[in-house]
């Protein structure tokens, strides 16, 4: 276990707060991705026991794209707005419309450094436009590494050609969703399988499922296993095609500690 410059003990790792917000803290910096800190988005209300709360001094905000449940106006509300804040393309001066004053749009293959972290855009496949009349922006995913480690957060994302490239960074931990809020998928997405086979091109060590659990359509009944299932069904799989990488499952508030 290292410290900080203050003497703080620091552990690298994540943190999965559910659906695809995650604090990633590395070196002892701490980023959140796609903050949703509210019991409800839209017509989706969180299922969960507990409505997660703001990480204590983030170092910075990164945004995959500019759905409601990625880029959420009363979960960014909850947050400073002297925090940098980093979104692709596109995406910038809606942000900054919000009264963050430090919004970075940030090209896919382009870094940026946060204090010791650094953090890359790299492609998504997947819609970046808010409905109904919001900014037609990219969807990007985000490699971010410090400490010796890296992480890959996806955001929302289906296979794409060059994926497995992503692999060369040497990639400690895959954030991957293996689902949405709902009862069925739409396009630009990972299921079990895919996510599988998204394990199979970046070679992670340990892969942990996110997009999952969490949010779900107020007006459809609740049906559990749609939410408790993906999961389960990537561990099977990567099992089953003999994959080198781990599966480890988090439920919202859990976190997975980096070996020093």
């Amino acid at each position: 276990m290292r410290t900080s410059a203050e003497g703080h003990a620091v552990t690298d790792g994540v943190r999965y707060l559910g659906h695809a917000t995650v604090v990633v803290e590395l070196a002892g910096a701490r980023i959140l991705t796609d903050p949703v800190l509210t019991e409800r988005v839209l017509f989706i209300r969180r299922v969960t026991t507990d409505v997660p709360r703001a990480p204590e001094s983030p170092a910075a905000i990164l945004i995959s794209h500019a759905h409601q449940d990625h880029l959420h106006l009363p979960s960014m509300k909850l947050l400073p707005r002297d925090l940098p804040v980093i979104v692709p393309v596109g995406l910038g001066a809606f942000v900054r419309r919000w009264g963050f004053d430090s919004v970075t749009e940030l090209p896919v293959g382009d870094d940026i450094e946060i204090g010791p972290v650094s953090v890359r855009a790299v492609p998504a496949v997947h819609s970046g436009k808010r409905p109904p009349s919001g900014p037609n922006a990219e969807a990007i995913g985000f490699l971010i590494e410090g400490g010796g480690h890296t992480v890959y957060f996806a955001g929302d994302t289906d296979l794409y050609d060059g994926m497995e490239k992503l692999a060369g960074h040497g990639i400690d931990v895959a954030l991957l969703p293996v689902w949405g809020w709902g009862p069925r998928l739409g396009p630009g997405h990972l299921n079990p399988e895919r996510a599988a086979e998204a394990v199979a091109r970046l070679r992670p060590d340990v892969a942990i499922p996110i997009h999952w659990g969490t949010l779900w359509p107020m007006a459809i009944r609740w049906r559990r296993h749609r939410l408790s299932e993906p999961p389960l069904q990537l561990e099977a799989e990567v099992r089953r095609r003999n994959l080198p990488s781990r599966v480890v499952i988090l439920a919202p508030g859990e976190a997975y500690a980096l070996s020093p």
